[in-house]
This record gives structure tokens, C-alpha cells and sequence, in this order.
């Protein structure tokens, strides 16, 4: 063949060899011979996808401005209700650091009355604040009682609606864009805070019915009622009064209800000779009291930024973690160092108990003071506590774990330095209070500060003192004195904690034993 020639049908030859090759890509026989029935199934199946999903490309409807705001909202509820079940969750898990902090601070026969009561307590908080305490905390009211029901978790609502569009009896909430059941959860792990305060200081000695029916009153009556004077709309909030995280809400009103419970029930046996001192009664497993204090160390990530209850654009969540960290890390220093010199040694139990002050005391300003004002009020936190444990002791407040010391007195402490340490909407909060004393605001907030603290002190005192009275004089509060030399766990629970291991050989330490009436089955209880 001509040269020429060749070179114009090499081309056309090259085309219709590649052809014949690609051709078979398109045979069913040679998919047939190759492919097993299996793959064969998927090429058809693939196909469908393929034109399906093309067609639903096609025929989608272009967004409008309208659907990606709704969108946009939606997206927005979702993030807040998912930041509030989250640091809901984390003050839930508090419950299993008062457990082992409580444990760890009472005696090896007191171990599984301890740990039953600071279980049971929450179911039992749950109980009382679904059925009563959520709707006279947070339902509309006469600005001391809400009033319009809300019992059950009934009632109107459109959450999560906010301000003006909200429409519902529960408007004392209609700031926080969340639907009403993580608004509802969030405030029961609070309520449930409050009533786990009063076991630690009534320990060893209560009678475990008792502490229910008194938990069921607190949760379901005393703490809704102070509470709703605060964040339930009433006169306390109208008035300007600010507890951001709950110093008071929560903390003074678990202290001041732990107080009188103490005082009615009188201290332990051998807790104090007759000359007045007092005798050490040891804690029987400072690890898990440890272990414990870390649990609420890290809970308190949940008590205090959870309580934004929105996440905004980040920056106020991340400077109240900030101010809570500083202030509990100040007060385990302030705690180390003051007894070190006061005590001569840095008692473990000391560290615990002012970590946990530091934290009580930022709780309330947490959103409106600067990090450094919440390491000088977590400092201060930190001293009061080693000084307060010695001051109850010596009215003969018998405290076995320190609540009292912890919650009571640095929750008056946290509320009073808001008013000290206030810079108001600063750092995002909002709304805000005046600023402090301490930053050019006077004493108009302080003022407020110090009504509200005592306002809610004595309502509480009133209320606790009601439901002690009325128990202690028609069920008797106090375990017998042969009960309580023996243990709460066999007397009350009928086990062991620690069953098999070595037991205390008396229920008195060492030091403890002067001033005891020898020969316990024939003493006498003097706090029937």
C-alpha cells in the first residue's frame, strides 16, 4: 500500500480498535463472564441511585431567605439545648461527688447510710420538684408565690419562645431559648444541690426516714419559695437583686436548712467532752473524699457557665469557667496555707473544704467580676472556711463533713462580693447589676446584696425550723444512742459497706473517750 495512503487509515484503524475494546464495557455478556450474580445486582441498583439523585438535584427548590432563617433558628435552639442537657449533666454527676466526699468525711459503720441518703435524695428532688416545687419556683406569680400552677409540669407554653413571644405561665423563664423540658431538668439538678447539702451535716446521727420527709419538704416547699423571690420573677429580682449560679439560691439555703438540722439534732455521741472541747471524730476514707471533691470540681463547669443557658457567641461561658477555676483554685491555697499556720499542719480535709468554698463563694458573680476579683474572693472563701469549721465547733454545731462551713458561710460571703466586686455587663452578661463598691458603683448594690441574704436567711431558717420541729416532735429525729454507737448501717440498713474487712474498735476515737458515759447500751440520748 501507497506510504501515503497508510498513513490516512492508520487513524481510522486506531479509532475503531479503541472502540471495539470500550465496546465490551457495555456487553452484559462479558459482565456475565466476569462478575458473580451479586455484583451483577449492584450495577443496576447503582444506576437508580445515580439518576435519582440527579433528578432530586434538578427539581430541588432553591432556598428562600425565610427557610434559612427558620433554619438558622432551629440550628441555634438545637446548640443552646444541647449546651444546657450538657452542663445539666455535669451538676447531675455532682450528686456522685457529695456521695463520695460525704462518705469519705463519716465514720466506716456510717458508710452505706452516708451513701443510701445522697442516692435517694435525688429521686427524691425529682419527685417533689415535678409534682409542686418547679410551678411555685418558676410559674407566674404575685411576685412571693408563683400562683398559676404549673404543677406536674402542666400548664401553657410555647418554648422555646423568647421575650415578647413567648406565651405561657412560666415567663420568669422566657429568656433562655430552650424547649421547657431542658429548662425544667437544668433547675431540678439545683434543687436537687440544695437538699444533698443538708445530708452531709446531719450525718451519723439522723434517723433515715426522717431526712426523706424533711428533703421532700425542702425541695417541694422551702427552696422553691426563696428561690422564686430571685429567679422566679419575684420582688428580690425586682428589687435588683443578682445571684447568677445560685451562692444563695442553692447554697446559703441548703447551709441555712443544714444549720438548724444540726442544732435539733444535737452533736454525735463523744463529739464534745464535759469541759466543752471537742474531740476529733475521723474521717474513715480521705481517698474517696478526695475523689469526691475533684467530682464537684469538675461539676461546678456545669453549675456555674451552664447557667448562660444559651451559648451566644462563646465568650461569657468561657470567662465564667475561667473565674469559677481561679476561685476554688485560690481557696484550696488560702485553705492549705491559713491551716498550716492556724493548725500547724495542712489538713487534708482543710484543702477539700476550701477548694469547695472558693467555688461556693465565685458562684454568685461569676458572669459580672473579673478573674482576678474571683481569685481575692476565692482566697477569702478559702480562709473563711478553716475559721468557720472552728467556730461551729465551738458553739457545738456538730458539722461531720464541714457543709455548713462550706455552703452557709461562704454562699453569704459569694452574694456580699458581688456587691463588692461587680463590673456589671463587662463581660457580656446581661442583664447585669450596678457595679460594685469596689468599682465606682457605691453601696447601692451591696445594700441589695445584704436584703437578699437576709431575706432569704430568715425564710429559710423559718420554713427549715418548721419541718424539724414537726418531725422531731412526732417521729423523732435522732437515732438512739445504742443505734448510733453501733452504726447506721446495720441499724438502719441492716449491712455492711465494708463487710469483711477490719472494724472500728470503738465508736470513739481515742481522745474521745472522756466525758462518755461508760457502758453504752445504758446511756442516755440527750437529743431524742
Amino acid at each position: 500500500m501507497h506510504r501515503a495512503t497508510l498513513k490516512k487509515v492508520q487513524p481510522a484503524l486506531k479509532q475503531r480498535q479503541l472502540f471495539s475494546r470500550s465496546s465490551k464495557w457495555f456487553s452484559p455478556s462479558w459482565y456475565a463472564k466476569r462478575l458473580t450474580p451479586s455484583w451483577q445486582a449492584c450495577i443496576p441498583l447503582a444506576l437508580t441511585i445515580v439518576l435519582g439523585w440527579s433528578y432530586a438535584g434538578m427539581t430541588q427548590t432553591p432556598p428562600t431567605l425565610e427557610s434559612v432563617s427558620q433554619a438558622t433558628a432551629e440550628l441555634k435552639v438545637g446548640i443552646d439545648t444541647m449546651w444546657v442537657m450538657i452542663a445539666a449533666m455535669l451538676v447531675f454527676f455532682m450528686n456522685a461527688g457529695f456521695c463520695m466526699l460525704e462518705t469519705g468525711m463519716c465514720r466506716q459503720k456510717n458508710a452505706v447510710n452516708v451513701l443510701s441518703k445522697n442516692l435517694v435524695v435525688f429521686a427524691l428532688s425529682t419527685v417533689a420538684f415535678w409534682a409542686l416545687g418547679f410551678g411555685l419556683m418558676f410559674s407566674n406569680s404575685n411576685n412571693f408565690l408563683g400562683v398559676s400552677g404549673g404543677f406536674f409540669l402542666s400548664g401553657a407554653d410555647n418554648s422555646p419562645a423568647i421575650g415578647d413571644a413567648y406565651q405561657g405561665i412560666f415567663s420568669a423563664l422566657n429568656w433562655t431559648g430552650v424547649p421547657l423540658g431542658a429548662k425544667f431538668f437544668f433547675q431540678l439538678v439545683f434543687a436537687g444541690t440544695a437538699a444533698t447539702i443538708v445530708s452531709g451535716a446531719v450525718a451519723e446521727r439522723i434517723k433515715f426516714f426522717d431526712f426523706l420527709i424533711f428533703s421532700l419538704l425542702l425541695v417541694g416547699i422551702a427552696y422553691p419559695i426563696t428561690g422564686h423571690w430571685i429567679w422566679g420573677g419575684g420582688w428580690l429580682a425586682d428589687a435588683g437583686f443578682y445571684d447568677f449560679a445560685g451562692s444563695t439560691v442553692v447554697h446559703a439555703v441548703g447551709g441555712w436548712a443544714a444549720l438548724m438540722g444540726a442544732a435539733f439534732l444535737g452533736p454525735r455521741i463523744g463529739k464534745y467532752n464535759a469541759d466543752g472541747s471537742a474531740n476529733a471524730l475521723p474521717a474513715h476514707n480521705m481517698s474517696i473524699a478526695t475523689l469526691g471533691a475533684l467530682i464537684l470540681w469538675l461539676g461546678w463547669f456545669g453549675f456555674n457557665p451552664g447557667s448562660t443557658m444559651g451559648v451566644g457567641n462563646g465568650s461569657l461561658i468561657a470567662h465564667i469557667a475561667l473565674t469559677t477555676n481561679t476561685a476554688g483554685a485560690f481557696g484550696a491555697l488560702a485553705a492549705t496555707i491559713t491551716a498550716w499556720v492556724v493548725l500547724g499542719k495542712p489538713d487534708l480535709s482543710m484543702i477539700i473544704n476550701g477548694l469547695l468554698a472558693g467555688l461556693v463563694a465565685i458562684t454568685a458573680s461569676c458572669a459580672f467580676v473579673s478573674v482576678t476579683s474571683a481569685a481575692i474572693i476565692g482566697t477569702i472563701g478559702g480562709i473563711l472556711v478553716v475559721f468557720a469549721v472552728g467556730f461551729f465547733d465551738k458553739i457545738h454545731i456538730d458539722d461531720p463533713v464541714g457543709a455548713v462551713s462550706v455552703h452557709l458561710v461562704n454562699g453569704v460571703w459569694g452574694t456580699l462580693a458581688l456587691g463588692l466586686f461587680s463590673q456589671a455587663g463587662q463581660f457580656g452578661a446581661a442583664p447585669a447589676p450596678a457595679a460594685g463598691l469596689l468599682f465606682g458603683g457605691g453601696i447601692s448594690q451591696l445594700w441589695l446584696q445584704v436584703l437578699g441574704t437576709i431575706s432569704v436567711g430568715g425564710a429559710t431558717v423559718l420554713l427549715s425550723s418548721i419541718f424539724w420541729l414537726a418531725l422531731k416532735s412526732t417521729l423523732g429525729i435522732r437515732v438512739s444512742a445504742e443505734e448510733e454507737f453501733e452504726g447506721l448501717d446495720i441499724s438502719e440498713h441492716g449491712m455492711e459497706a465494708y463487710a469483711g474487712f477490719v472494724k472500728e474498735a470503738s465508736g470513739l476515737s481515742s481522745s474521745g473517750t472522756s466525758g462518755v458515759t461508760s457502758g453504752i447500751s445504758s446511756a442516755t440520748n440527750p437529743y431524742p
